[in-house]
């Protein structure tokens, strides 16, 4: 794979795996983390960049499931001063979270260096445009919750689907042609499996059981599992408490494949990947 730049910083695949710290400026994250206020979303963007972290993740609206949907306008007021702030102040990269057209472009004129769309271009195929005019890397997330379900009363994302890598696959297949399509470089392009997306917990297992698989499409692989619903269901442990559940999932993803990890506990995570780096890539 080559080399992908987000901002002034090159990441060299294979190399190590890289670390992107969340920044969730919504009062209604599911993990109980976000911040409301400019000045404590820079604090903690000073303090992950400060505990090893490579790209800071801002995002505005919760994704969790059975969110509520943010305005376009209030999303802007949350995201757009914070990206502002922080973009200015840190060295590393600064990535969006949105599935929002003019968040988007907005974020990246306010210093943003990468988009995170969770729906792969599936909701807004106009961000690849945004990336491809900016030359930007995108970051395209495989999501099924449209055909999928939620358990309200579990608390969990249902699927009906026999083949959960297979139907991963073929999502990520349509998004990645949709981003050439629209001018996107190839190495601009990160791809990212979802879970928690429309799967059960179980699937989500099995996808980091199979990540490897994803090398087939040639493109640089994120995993998010930081404190999801899986670890809940095997560990039946609060967000709050799914430090050592996310850990080895992080380190069993870097043993699969996985390039990108993205993270709520940034200090303890960068720990993890230094040492499955250590094992996987003999570094």
């Amino acid at each position: 794979m080559k080399n992908t730049q987000a901002g002034n910083t090159v990441f060299t695949w294979g190399k190590r795996t890289y670390v992107m710290g969340i920044i969730n400026v919504s009062p209604d994250s599911f993990s109980g983390d976000g911040v409301t206020l400019v000045e404590n979303a820079l604090m903690q963007a000073r303090r992950f960049v400060e505990e090893g972290a490579d790209i800071l993740d801002i995002g505005g609206e919760s994704t969790r499931p059975n969110f509520k949907p943010v305005t376009e306008s209030d999303e802007l007021k949350r995201v757009i001063p914070v990206i502002e702030k922080i973009a200015t102040t840190v060295k590393i990269p600064v990535s969006v979270d949105t599935m929002k057209y003019e968040v988007a472009r907005q974020s990246l004129l306010s210093g943003a260096a990468m988009l995170n769309d969770q729906w792969g271009l599936k909701k807004e195929p106009r961000l690849a445009e945004l990336a491809a005019k900016y030359n930007v890397p995108i970051i395209l997330m495989s999501n099924q919750r449209d055909i999928g379900g939620y358990d309200a009363g579990a608390g969990r994302d249902t699927a009906s689907y026999s083949d959960v890598m297979a139907e991963v696959l073929a999502y990520l297949r349509q998004s990645i042609s949709l981003a050439l399509k629209s001018g996107v470089k190839d190495e601009n392009i990160i791809i990212d499996p979802g879970i928690g997306f429309g799967k059960t917990w179980q699937q989500d297992i099995e996808i980091i059981r199979r990540l490897d698989e994803l090398k087939v499409l040639g493109k640089p692989v994120l995993l998010g599992t930081s404190r999801k619903s899986l670890i809940k269901m095997v560990l039946n442990l609060p967000a709050n408490d799914r430090v050592e559940g996310t850990a080895a999932t992080v380190a069993l993803g870097i043993a699969h494949g996985a390039d990108i990890v993205r993270v709520h506990d940034v200090k303890q995570m960068v720990r993890v990947c230094k040492m499955a780096d250590a094992i996987v890539r003999g570094i």
